[in-house]
């Protein structure tokens, strides 16, 4: 006998269809293949006793400090180590334990049965003369020709915005914005580009976003996160679909010394009210955007891509887009023009970690390294 030890990222599928398992055993096997680690904090020193004990029951674990037996602190954070069918039965158990674990199991169950988005490319296109990336600015019929190119290069989205949202970046009032996008919008109409690919607009401007609802495009993509009630109207009214991200501040001010409480948590509540606002406007089409940049220093935004699965629990997709942004500079010293090596490492960790949009400048180099990336995990023995 011999043993061969497998990338984490396999197929699982592919490998139990090899070795001729049966569909009923491979949806046994999936459960007990796939682990998960959750970092509890602040969890009652009794809960944490009960859950131990619980965890160790199904051939789980939940790393605790030392004297946790000896309850000499009222609360204190923990480790809790499961596979997919380990969480399911953990979930169920807890459910009928006291000290705050009702809660936790019903936090717990978000994470079974995660669903598996496609990837999309998201490429992105600006109408204005001051974005960050000087090589996305298009203008007339350069703008449209670039369209095409993205579309050809593997695009599944295009997100058009006429507003830099750069840190300290100046506001637009809605018909200069208008008026930059205006000619953009009525060739992609006209040529029915729309027809080859999903149409996204970077604007969180009433004006602006019906003009282009009204000529085929089907995305807002909000930076404000549905801030203005009017957004949301506009976007229940055409039923597009919604890009909530998450920004501390305003592009102006902030970068300004951006601090969280906790990050993950802040993030999640913001998502749990904003998705919540969206849902009582009559809105069901939604994507989350951690908003990569927009008020997180370098150790924020790390964290974020580190930690993207923690979102997963809304069961919506999640956006990322990184692309060429200053945290790259921060890491490896670099202009924008020489930031796409540290772009896809950024973006293909966000993959691995739940992503399933990416926005990017760089269609082209993103379709062929995710296609390299989905030939690995089918690649079998």
């Amino acid at each position: 006998m011999k043993i061969i030890k497998l990338d984490s990222n396999t197929d699982r599928d592919l490998i139990l269809e090899k070795i001729g398992s049966t569909e009923a055993g491979m949806k046994i096997m999936r459960d007990k293949m796939h682990s998960h680690i959750f970092y509890l904090k602040d969890i009652k020193t009794p809960a944490a006793n009960i859950l131990k004990q619980d965890a160790l029951s199904i051939g789980a674990d939940l790393a605790v400090e030392k004297n946790t037996i000896l309850y000499k602190n009222e609360k204190i954070d923990a480790l809790l180590m499961v596979t997919d069918k380990q969480l399911k039965i953990l979930s169920r158990k807890e459910l009928a334990q006291p000290f705050g674990l009702k809660a936790f199991a019903k936090e717990l169950k978000k994470y079974s049965n995660l669903k598996e988005y496609k990837t999309q490319i998201m490429g992105v296109l600006n109408a204005n003369d001051d974005s960050f990336y000087k090589s996305s600015r298009f203008e007339g019929k350069s703008a449209v020709l670039r369209v095409e190119q993205m579309i050809e290069e593997g695009a599944d989205i295009i997100d058009i915005g006429a507003v830099s949202s750069r840190p300290g970046s100046e506001s637009v009032d809605a018909k200069e914005e208008l008026s930059r996008i205006t000619p953009i919008i009525d060739a992609i109409h006209k040529q029915k580009l729309y027809e080859k690919a999903v149409f996204s607009l970077d604007s969180y401007q009433p004006l602006v976003l019906e003009y282009a609802l009204d000529r085929g495009f089907k995305i807002v993509n909000d930076i404000t996160g549905l801030a203005d009630d009017e957004v949301a109207k506009i976007v229940a009214r055409y039923e597009a679909k919604v890009v909530i991200m998450h920004m501390r501040g305003i592009p102006q001010d902030m970068q300004k010394n951006p601090q969280y409480e906790n990050l993950l948590l802040d993030v999640e509540d913001f998502f749990e009210k904003r998705v919540q606002k969206a849902h009582d406007f009559g809105i069901s089409d939604i994507v989350l955007d951690v908003g990569i940049g927009f008020g997180k220093t370098l150790e924020h935004n790390l964290q974020l891509i580190k930690h993207l699965s923690h979102f997963q629990k809304f069961a919506l997709p999640l956006l990322v887009g990184a692309s060429r942004k200053s945290m790259i500079d921060a890491i490896s010293p670099s202009s924008a023009d020489e930031r796409l090596a540290g772009t896809l490492a950024l973006h293909l960790k966000a993959l691995d970690e739940g992503a399933s949009i990416i926005r990017c400048h760089d269609v082209k180099e993103h379709k062929q390294a995710f296609d390299i990336r989905e030939a690995l995990r089918g690649t079998l023995l």
